[in-house]
């Protein structure tokens, strides 16, 4: 207890906060509902948040608005120097914040903390960009005509973020819409506004520092009043969601109907290929990591492994020795390994799926159960022999369960790979270069993540991050994901004294 109340003054979480904001001096009192915050290891109240309503979200999106028109004319390099700072902040604060991660959310303690050195890496990243919004030139047909193409900042861009990384995701968004000359509206979960309100108090210090309001914005609220506002919003030209498939699908029909733009981080079902060629040492690791960190709550966790009938046994009796020594327990305590299951609903869904993984013909060989001793969000993880890819392998469940499928054919197992509606990250475990190729070519993996012999969670800020098919088709983070937060513009400029005109014709004047 003097632990969890140590790291809430160190992010100034009060006993009741407030939960929407545009500047060190924009805490808004709805005197909306309060949103009380709870520790799934624990079940233990962590702190409440009031929650923002429809004026108070009015009220916030006029300084994001007003910001907004200051912070386009802003120099680039000079908003880099501002996300710089932001980086610094956290840096300051990685281990409070980390540590809150863990409370909130569930995750291990080492998790908590390399999510917010993720959020450090990406200011770092975006500060670099701010150099770098380079546009194209182009030669002209027409003589003393200068062609070329600029970026401008898109808006005000609406961020909403799923509980499972609670702020990396945020600020994925926010670093590169910031240098890019944009300001955000952030609603984080519901079940973690927590750390939406102590990441809000770090970026109000640095805003502070510069005179700036409205830069970086918080709305905690419900999803059906506050949410359903932001989507809805003309003033939004960009929302970027990420969470579950069926309600990114909402937000794609309702942003595009106003015909805004949406970057969507859904659903995925992660596979990893273990062919006869597979480096043990190298693949159990990886699909232990894969599969049971975060408690299988990542985008990217692995879910199934296609395996060679040739190393299934073997693989088989070496993840299941594995998986009996995961350290389960207390996230914030050293030494644990998997933490519990976010809510109690999300326990039942897992239960759920294992009942109808056995009626589908599937053999649990370990794990499968709750453990109850340790608390109401803890299970065991699990792993499941099914003969085929039956229903239950090809929807996704928010929990640690590994299914097994076994294939004779390389084209056996992409096919397999790829059958499947989701499709953000995939790996395959091989020394065979040709193996490798075939699944990194246009007749392999079709996720938007494809590596080779690494696992399938872990991605690094460097790359695009996002997948295709019921995954949403999004890109966040590195590569030129920059592109989503600003509009292109064609200028031409004739230096002539003539006036050339399409197709030959002429006007005599």
């Amino acid at each position: 207890m003097n632990k969890t109340k140590s790291i809430l003054e160190k992010l100034s979480i009060k006993e009741v906060n407030l939960g929407a904001c545009w500047g060190q001096n924009g805490w808004i009192d709805s005197g909306g509902e309060k949103l009380v915050s709870y520790n799934p290891a624990t079940g233990e109240a962590l702190a409440a948040v009031i929650q923002a309503d429809e004026k108070a979200y009015d009220a916030v999106m006029d300084k994001a608005q007003a910001a907004f028109k200051k912070w386009r004319m802003t120099p680039g390099p000079v908003r880099g120097e501002v996300v710089r700072q932001v980086g610094n902040a956290l840096r300051e604060l990685k281990e409070p914040l980390g540590e809150l991660v863990s409370l909130e959310m569930g995750k291990i303690r080492q998790e908590g903390l390399g999510e917010v050195q993720e959020m450090i890496d990406i200011c770092d990243f975006a500060t670099g960009l701010s150099r770098q919004l380079y546009g194209n030139t182009m030669h002209s047909e027409r003589p003393m005509h200068r062609m070329y193409e600029q970026w401008h900042p898109l808006g005000i861009i609406g961020v909403i973020s799923a509980f499972n990384f609670p702020v990396a995701v945020w600020s994925w968004n926010a670093a590169l819409a910031a240098v890019c000359g944009d300001v955000t509206m952030w609603k984080p979960a519901s079940t973690t506004p927590l750390t939406g309100v102590a990441v809000q108090h770090i970026v109000n210090k640095v805003m502070a520092e510069h005179d700036i309001d409205g830069l970086f914005n918080l709305v905690v609220g419900p999803g059906r009043s506050v949410g359903e506002k932001l989507i809805k919003d003309h003033r939004v030209p960009l929302v970027s969601f990420t969470g579950s498939t069926a309600m990114g699908k909402h937000v794609s029909e309702v942003v595009a109907s106003r015909l805004g733009n949406t970057i969507l981080e859904l659903g995925g079902n992660n596979a990893i290929i273990a062919t006869e060629n597979a480096d043990m040492k190298m693949l159990v690791p990886a699909i232990l990591f894969g599969s049971v960190g975060t408690a299988g709550q990542r985008c990217t966790s692995t879910r199934r492994i296609l395996m060679h009938k040739a190393i299934s046994k073997e693989l088989t009796d070496k993840l299941v020795s594995a998986y009996k020594q995961v350290p389960i327990g207390d996230p914030i305590e050293e030494g644990t390994l998997m933490g519990p299951l976010h809510t109690e609903s999300a326990v039942q869904e897992m239960m759920d799926a294992v009942e109808k993984a056995k009626q589908e013909g599937g053999e649990v060989l370990c794990g499968g159960r709750r453990l109850e001793d340790k608390g109401a969000c803890f299970v065991e993880p699990t792993i499941i022999k099914m003969p085929r890819q039956t229903e239950i392998v090809h929807n996704e469940t928010f929990a640690p369960i590994l299914y097994l499928v076994e294939w004779e054919t390389l084209d056996e197992a992409i096919a397999l790979h790829n059958e499947v509606p989701q499709g953000l990250s995939s790996s395959i475990f091989t020394r065979d270069m040709r193996e490798a190729e075939t699944f990194l070519s246009h007749a392999g993996s079709d996720c938007g993540i494809a590596n080779v012999n690494i696992g399938t969670s872990g991605a690094e800020i460097g790359g695009a991050f996002g997948g295709e098919k019921e995954t949403g088709g999004g890109r966040e983070a590195g590569s030129d994901s920059w592109k989503a937060y600003m509009r292109r513009q064609t200028n031409t400029i004739n230096w002539s004294t003539e006036l050339p005109l399409a197709q030959g014709i002429k006007f005599e004047v």
